[in-house]
């Protein structure tokens, strides 16, 4: 199986923040595995804009450290290497000043795509897009891409959703979640929506409950500051779980287009019940050998703030009332590992010797590390034992099942870019979806500060608290153990 690379459009990508952490990681590296792979050509162009006082070449070597640091092949592909760089420029630009504006008029085009993305801190996007509008660089085709955090909080979403209407419409703003550009998660609505098998069955008369789980090995390292303010809340379930949950639980769009899909899953978090405090569990996790704990890492020895959570969600709708949804996500977890779990009830009637629960199908979706799906089926285990059951995965491994090349997926950041040239919000939220979202997020977040709740300390290492064990125990389910 060949796939296929569609070219898209000329453009000019203008990165502020070129010169940051995003940038060299992600951007900059995902960018040249576009271009190896044909998907942008020479006559495309990527600036750089920041205050640091670079030169177009200096940018261009800094974006070659950054290729061949972070992208393996980066380092062995001279030819492409050399091709990238030449799209590259740069300009000085002070996003709350003067200096560069002008430069930056004279750098881009006025006869291809245009692209804007601001790889800052949300703090500058009223500077920058101020200064967009100022200096007539908002055209009407123009888009805009933003980061994570959207707001910290209803109101500061709702104010910077505000901020950036003021110059742009809602079908030039790209929010930006890296999740949602990982070649599982968008497989979620093939299987879905492409596949007869499971959408009759996709509701609570044959599901028992939904797993959504994505473990970190690692601590917060470098962030430390900015978690302490956020959280595992506000800084992984408030956008990322939440997306999981909306592409699992939505109902069919009419049509696959962006405000289609965008309406269902905006129905979804419209849906979602209040969370009772005893259906949410926080947690820190602690010292252990070598490693520092949460509240050293963070540098506040009296940090309230939650590494971990988990939490049990229920959706008042025709199709999932009665179907609870377990989300988890937290830091220092025993294994890496992203995956959703879809585990289907019990035959009505078995006529096998066998206890309630012990047999399900389950069907798991992968996200991290190895992307795949798997679905858990029943079988009779071979040899003249008599009838004795055993579960056995139907696997599909992308990498085993179509090949090295076929499974090597772009990274997210690059799927995502692209569709920003494209036009393609498909997998951008919406202002509105944002917003639904700390809706439903900050009344759970204000219920433990009214109670002054302090997380559950964990082993570094562990699954997390005991208690969130427990969220399941008692309704006679039990978390899948996380392993990659």
């Amino acid at each position: 199986m060949v796939s296929r690379v569609i070219p898209v459009d000329p453009f000019d990508l203008v990165i502020f923040g070129g010169t940051g952490d995003l940038a060299r990681r992600k951007i900059l590296p995902g960018l040249f595995r576009r271009f190896c792979a044909g998907q942008m050509g020479a006559e495309s162009r990527i600036i750089g804009a920041a205050r640091t006082d670079l030169n177009t070449q200096s940018y261009r070597d800094f974006a070659k450290d950054a290729v061949r640091e972070f992208e393996p092949g980066g380092a062995k592909n001279a030819k492409h290497l050399k091709g990238f760089l030449e799209l590259l420029d740069y300009v000085v630009v002070d996003a709350k000043g003067t200096q560069g504006w002008s430069d930056l008029t004279k750098a881009v085009r006025d006869d291809v795509i245009r692209a804007y993305y601001f790889s800052v801190g949300p703090s500058l996007f009223d500077d920058l897009a101020e200064r967009l509008h100022k200096h007539k660089l908002d055209c009407p085709g123009c888009r805009i891409v933003v980061e994570k955090p959207f707001g910290h909080d209803l109101a500061s979403a709702q104010e910077l959703n505000q901020i950036i209407a003021k110059y742009f419409d809602e079908h030039q703003i790209y929010r930006i979640d890296h999740y949602l550009g990982k070649e599982t998660v968008q497989n979620l609505m093939a299987i879905r929506f492409g596949n007869m098998l499971f959408e009759p069955l996709w509701n609570s008369q044959y599901i028992d409950h939904i797993q959504l789980t994505v473990a970190e090995e690692v601590g917060v390292g470098g962030r430390g500051e900015y978690y302490d303010r956020s959280g595992a809340m506000r800084d992984m379930l408030q956008n990322h779980l939440m997306q999981l949950l909306c592409l699992i639980a939505m109902e069919p769009p009419a049509k696959f287009n962006p405000d289609a899909v965008r309406d269902e899953k905006l129905k979804v978090i419209r849906a979602l019940d209040e969370v009772a405090p005893d259906d949410v569990v926080r947690g820190q996790y602690e010292a252990a050998h070598d490693q520092a704990g949460f509240r050293e890492q963070v540098g506040n020895p009296d940090s309230t703030t939650e590494s971990f959570v988990a939490m049990r969600a229920h959706i008042s709708n025709w199709r999932w009332a009665g179907t609870p949804f377990y989300l988890r996500t937290g830091k220092r977890l025993r294994e890496r590992a992203s995956e959703i779990a879809v585990v289907f009830k019990d035959a009505p009637h078995s006529i096998f010797d066998v206890e309630a629960g012990v047999h399900r199908n389950i069907l798991t979706i992968k996200l991290q590390p190895n992307e795949g799906i798997e679905l858990g089926v029943t079988i009779k285990e071979p040899g003249p034992g008599g009838m004795r059951l055993v579960d056995v995965p139907l696997d599909m491994t992308f990498a085993e099942a179509l090949g090295p090349e076929e499974a090597d997926f772009p990274d997210a950041y690059e799927r995502l870019i692209m569709d920003v040239i494209r036009g393609n919000q498909t997998l951008f939220m919406r202002g509105d979806e944002v917003e639904a979202a700390w809706a439903w997020t900050d009344p759970i977040i204000a219920g433990w500060q009214e109670r002054g709740e302090a997380p559950l300390p964990y082993a570094s290492g562990s699954s997390g608290p005991d208690d969130a064990l427990m969220l399941m125990h008692r309704d006679g389910r039990r978390w899948r153990e996380i392993k990659a």
